[in-house]
């Protein structure tokens, strides 16, 4: 039998109820008769819900050496199953004790003479079959985390400088800050606004009253440190600028890399710092201007901005880039204020450049000549071997206009040779120039040529050959050919 959402199964008995929600929630009562009675049972019905833990971390109290309890109350429906997890990755799903830690039956975490190895998250989970939430339990102790920055606790500065007091920490919770001059908290005007400026007390303007011992505290619920510095103010006097440290200091770098003077001076007022570089002997003429410091000759630097230091210091540097053979010698870092002046000096070595040098193979040049000489030698050569050329073109073009006429081909087919005359010396060259079989075929050519040639003149060429035999007395024969033209 069904019901809108409610289905009954008779077979069984089971009532089913499809996507229940908070109206369904109630008493159902199950009835079953026959003849010999009836029974009947009672089924409450309530909402579910995901588990919700009840939230005490932000107000607990950690001291280490004593007992440390961390709760975990979770409301829902069903009821929630407690789980804990502790900071080295061990589960704890029951009530039990390990050591020092103890899993209460109410779902509480108790860790008994806490320490510092007892640092880490503590993490609480509740999950019904509606779902799951979790509740950490951070604990770590403060810790300084730029203490390199801290390392000078004694601290003096004259009047009108200023000074900075780190005291940057880190926790779990986040720890808090307070800071006391001679055991005194001071106001946070004296402090500064703002959580970043807490954790640096700046004093600028310094009087003799700002002496004293300055400590930080730093505490979370898992423990606290302190830091104390001990500012002193000193009278200014008036005196000559005062280089300190041991800057500048002697240098060696290698040929082309970059390195830096650097110069430190205490002042009362802010004093112009200035680079000098000796100038060697006979190196005066390489710098437009030097200036003369007892026996030595020197050039003034360009120098950079002088920064001022929260010490009451001023520090400058020369950086120099790119170093050559040139930049090695004697620098000195002059300081000066109107009371006077102070200075040190120190020597730059610039080693020998690893690359050999480059030494170019000198060109023979032919001496400078005037630019129509240079164009004219060239066009004259030229124009003097087109000459020839045309020269050789036109004589064999001479050849090939008859200067040896073609033997031809008598009827019967013998071959005869032209008869002997009389060849210039341009005939003689022609001759000796071609062939017999091209000349034969320059003349086939010629007389083609002549032939279609302007003005209408139509040569024609006729031969009569014939042979004569004469006998001689001596009883020799001697037989030869005439050859005869007509045009």
């Amino acid at each position: 039998m069904k019901l809108r959402r409610f289905i009954h199964y008779l077979g069984n008995g089971t009532l089913h109820i499809t996507q229940p929600g908070v109206i369904d929630k109630g008493v159902y009562r199950c009835l079953a008769k026959n003849v010999a009675g009836q029974a009947e049972k009672r089924y409450a019905l309530e909402p579910g819900q995901k588990p919700q833990i009840r939230s005490t971390a932000s107000t607990m109290k950690i001291s280490f050496g004593q007992t440390l309890n961390m709760p975990c109350n979770a409301d829902g429906w069903p009821q929630a199953k407690i789980t804990w997890t502790l900071p080295n990755g061990l589960v704890l799903d029951k009530p039990q004790v390990i050591g020092r830690v103890t899993y209460l039956s109410n779902g509480t975490l108790q860790v008994k003479e806490t320490s510092k190895f007892d640092r880490g998250t503590y993490t609480c989970k509740a999950t019904n079959t509606f779902g799951s939430s979790t509740l950490s339990y951070p604990v770590m102790r403060p810790r300084f985390t730029q203490p390199a920055k801290m390392r000078k606790r004694v601290i003096a500065r004259p009047v009108g400088s200023s000074v900075r007091l780190k005291c940057t920490a880190s926790g779990n919770p986040r720890p808090d800050i307070v800071w006391l001059k001679d055991s005194r908290p001071l106001t946070p005007e004296e402090v500064g606004e703002g959580r970043k400026k807490k954790w640096t007390l700046s004093l600028k303007n310094l009087t003799p009253e700002h002496s004293g011992k300055y400590t930080c505290h730093v505490s979370n619920r898992a423990g606290e440190i302190n830091a104390t510095y001990k500012v002193e103010v000193i009278q200014r006097t008036n005196s000559k600028p005062i280089l300190t440290g041991t800057h500048p200091v002697n240098t060696t770098v290698d040929y082309g890399g970059t390195t830096s003077f650097q110069c430190k001076v205490r002042s009362d007022v802010k004093p112009v710092i200035q680079w000098l570089k000796r100038v060697e002997p006979g190196g005066e003429n390489k710098y437009n201007s030097t200036i003369e410091v007892g026996d030595h000759r020197f050039v003034v630097l360009p120098t950079g901005d002088v920064w001022s230091r929260p010490d009451g210091s001023y520090l400058n540097k020369l950086l120099i880039t790119r170093a050559k053979e040139e930049d090695a010698g004697m620098y000195i870092c002059l300081g000066a204020n109107t009371m006077g002046y102070s200075f040190r000096s120190a020597f730059l070595t610039v080693l020998p450049d690893p690359k050999p040098p480059f030494s170019p193979i000198p060109s023979v040049l032919p001496p400078s000549l005037p630019w129509p000489v240079i164009i004219g030698i060239p066009a004259g050569v030229v124009f003097i071997l087109g000459t020839v050329l045309l020269w050789f073109c036109q004589s064999r073009k001479h050849c090939s206009s008859g200067a040896i006429i073609s033997a031809q081909t008598l009827p019967n087919g013998h071959r005869q040779l032209p008869r002997e005359r009389a060849l210039t010396a341009a005939d003689k060259d022609c001759i000796g120039s071609v062939t017999y079989e091209e000349y034969l075929a320059q003349q086939q050519q010629q007389q083609l040529l002549l032939a279609q040639a302007a003005p209408k003149v139509y040569p024609k060429i006729y031969s009569d050959i014939h042979t004569h035999t004469h006998s001689h007395v001596d009883g020799k024969i001697h037989q030869h050919q005439h050859i005869h033209y007509q045009c």
